[in-house]
């Protein structure tokens, strides 16, 4: 074979497969960013029916168009604490049905119609305005690619025919016994792994099939072979990540691994009823042979692929439905959960989801509301402080170490959402993304203010001086007020309520003035002679902190109704 040829094949395949792998992105971004809300909903519909589970697991792999995708968010989800493992389970098994509707789109043969679907859709994404119509038609573009690329594949393979040495290397791997046949799955596997996507090499597959490089038998065993190569995706996502995630990866490999082998025990027989269904559906044989523009391919030997991988699912989902909490239970003894985490982590971001803004945002959404608990559990802290004249050393440290987490939890959240921010996410996403980043400042700040009237404590107790009674008391009533105020925000918050903006700038105003008429009270007392002029200090400083965490508060209601 001439070396031009050989370099052309080889642009020809490489190029098909980087336009199908960007592709597969484009749709995956442009359908999250198009349907993000809807596939928040889908995901967070997951419930413990296995069935329900599965079903959502399809329908999300066929909008994103990827299984690897899919199961790598469900890793993120499951390690945020978002989803239990037994509903991953369920969901992996509707992802490896829904990743099969790469190989039907060979086999209707639509990728004659990607490049139009793609120039007409790049016309659309680079004029259009609406940026809803825009994302659809990035989607689309991408939509196209995939169809083009695996067109490219396609046909890129059918030099080789005509190169005698590929024919006898790859007749090593004929499945003409078992152990024919396992060499043909650990090809399958390793080629998959390398590539991580059991769509691209699922087409690349059918693309030497459809030329006549490789019989039905052979593609069969390398697409079971792919079915096992795309868990490793998930297996190397879960690295380092909690116990249940990694048991959601394991789960994967051991639903995909344990259904190839039990195929391939029966695979003469299953190749044979795959077959033999192709023959009464299409009136003709697998291996028959069709001239298409002067070339000979096997369009049917496709359809039979095609038929192949989606019942290898379906019937592999069938088989283990009925022990999804078997399989659980075994996760749990094979990875079990450790008396002490190797590194415990103050948040549950995960940038695994990176993969789905709309879910990473509702799951930093979540942060921001365990920020404000921790802000009313320090609040609760400093007012038993308060009473009782100082607290222990131990009770001092809790509020310490809590304004330390909000610090780094505030600094996670900043990283996590800004990563979020340099894709390609709709406007409500990146407003959403532009509050929480605001919203966690103003929570880290308001922590702040609460150790500082704990430090001020601190100073008076090193001095030895004590509030008088009168003081101590209008410094209780603040805090109950500052307190509940900020109570009332983190249930905003936590709700979403956009509507409270009124109600807040009134609170905040009977704060500011009570705090006003407690430093007026204070004055009156410093120039009677019942306050030091150091303990003066201390005190307004001590009242002007709670004004500041009710400012701090009433900034998060404005960025709730949009305000800021």
């Amino acid at each position: 074979m001439e070396a031009k040829v050989v370099v052309e094949m080889i642009f020809t395949i490489v190029g098909g497969l980087g336009i199908f792998l960007f592709g597969m992105m484009s749709v995956s971004e442009g359908m999250q960013a198009v349907a993000g809300e809807r596939l928040r909903k889908l995901i967070n519909a997951v419930t413990n029916n296995r069935f329900i589970a599965c079903g959502i697991g399809a329908v999300v792999t066929s909008i994103i168009q990827s299984s690897s995708v899919t199961t790598v968010i469900v890793v993120g989800l499951v390690n945020a604490g978002l989803m239990t493992l037994t509903q991953a389970i369920g969901v992996i098994y509707g992802a490896n049905i829904g990743t099969t509707i790469t190989a039907w789109i060979l086999v209707v043969d639509l990728g004659k119609y990607g490049l139009p679907i793609s120039g007409i859709s790049a016309m659309f994404y680079l004029f259009t305005k609406r940026e809803k119509l825009r994302y659809t038609a990035m989607a689309c573009m991408g939509l196209g690619m995939v169809f083009f690329g695996l067109e490219l594949m396609k046909n890129g393979f059918a030099p080789l025919k005509t190169m005698p040495e590929f024919i006898v290397w790859f007749s090593r791997f004929s499945p003409d016994s078992y152990i024919g046949v396992m060499k043909c799955v650990l090809v399958g596997t390793i080629v998959t792994g390398i590539v991580q996507s059991s769509s691209a090499t699922v087409g690349i597959t059918m693309g030497l099939a459809f030329n006549g490089i490789i019989d039905y038998p052979t593609a069969t065993a390398l697409v079971l072979g792919q079915n096992i190569g795309t868990t490793i995706t998930a297996l190397l996502a879960s690295i380092g990540t909690a116990p249940n995630a990694r048991r959601t990866a394991l789960a994967h490999m051991l639903f995909n691994v344990t259904g190839v082998l039990w195929i391939t025990l029966i695979f003469f027989s299953y190749i044979k009823g795959i077959e033999t269904f192709v023959q009464w559906h299409s009136g003709v044989d697998v291996a028959a042979a069709v001239i298409r523009d002067g070339k000979t391919v096997y369009p049917h030997t496709m359809e039979a692929i095609a038929l192949t991988h989606t019942f290898f699912n379906v019937f592999n989902t069938i088989v283990f439905m009925p022990f999804v909490r078997q399989l659980a239970n075994l996760l749990v003894y094979l990875i079990p959960e450790k008396a002490v985490p190797e590194r415990p982590r103050l948040t549950a971001l995960d940038i695994r989801l990176f993969e789905a803004p709309a879910l990473g945002i509702e799951q930093s959404e979540r942060e921001i509301v365990i920020m404000g608990k921790t802000v009313t559990d320090m609040m609760t802290g400093i007012k038993e402080i308060i009473i009782a004249g100082g607290g222990t050393k131990v009770e001092q440290e809790r509020i310490f170490e809590k304004e330390k987490e909000l610090d780094v939890i505030q600094k996670e959240i900043v990283e996590f959402v800004s990563h979020i921010m340099t894709g390609i996410i709709p406007y409500e996403v990146a407003a959403q993304a532009r509050h929480q980043i605001r919203m966690a400042d103003e929570y880290e700040s308001i922590s702040d203010y609460i150790v500082s009237i704990l430090k001020l404590n601190l100073k008076l107790q090193n001095a030895k001086l004590q509030i008088t009674e009168e003081g101590k008391k209008a410094i209780l009533d603040l805090h109950g007020q500052t307190a509940d105020y900020v109570s009332f925000i983190n249930e905003a918050v936590k709700n979403s309520n956009r509507d409270i903006l009124i109600e807040a700038e009134c609170r905040g105003r009977f704060i500011t003035d009570l705090m006003k008429k407690y430093r007026n009270e204070h004055i009156a007392r410093v120039e009677s002679g019942k306050a030091s002029p150091v303990k003066s200090l201390i005190y307004t400083d001590m009242l002007n902190a709670y004004r500041r965490i009710k400012d701090h508060s009433l900034n998060i209601a404005e960025v709730l109704a949009g305000e800021k």
